[in-house]
């Protein structure tokens, strides 16, 4: 694996981490709210496995794609499995608070990770552009 391709994969991961962040507080936003069924989205393993060589084209700007446009990075938001512990409330809910909270702390965890093996690398390079 060259260098250019490990940063290409922490920026995959990053990125997949920001869209289940975003899930995971739509799920906590929607914790009362009647009706709403908790969402996920693919694992990493998965994207990283239909993920081809071939690469899009460039964005420049944020606003040149839609932000739930997920599709050319093979990142889909599915519903989420059932709680066995807490099934589906009287409102018809299937939001479990620990559960989003574990992810929260997951996602945080892994976004650290991965900052820091990237800047650990960085380094890296740069001390050997210096020789």
């Amino acid at each position: 694996m060259n260098p250019i391709q490990l940063f290409e994969l922490a920026s995959r991961q990053a990125e997949w981490l920001s869209v289940r962040q975003q899930v995971v507080a739509t799920n906590i936003a929607n914790a009362n709210t009647p009706k709403f069924l908790a969402k996920d989205i693919t694992p990493f393993s998965a994207v990283l496995d239909r993920t081809s060589t071939v690469q899009g084209m460039a964005v420049t700007q944020p606003g040149h794609m839609a932000a739930n446009d997920f599709s050319d990075r093979n990142i889909a938001v599915v519903e989420e499995d059932l709680n066995n512990e807490i099934g589906i409330q009287e409102s018809g809910n299937t939001v479990a608070l620990s559960d989003e909270l574990r992810k929260t702390g997951e996602i945080k965890r892994n976004h650290e990770l991965n900052t820091s093996l990237i800047s650990s690398f960085h380094r890296m390079m740069l001390m050997t552009v210096k020789r």
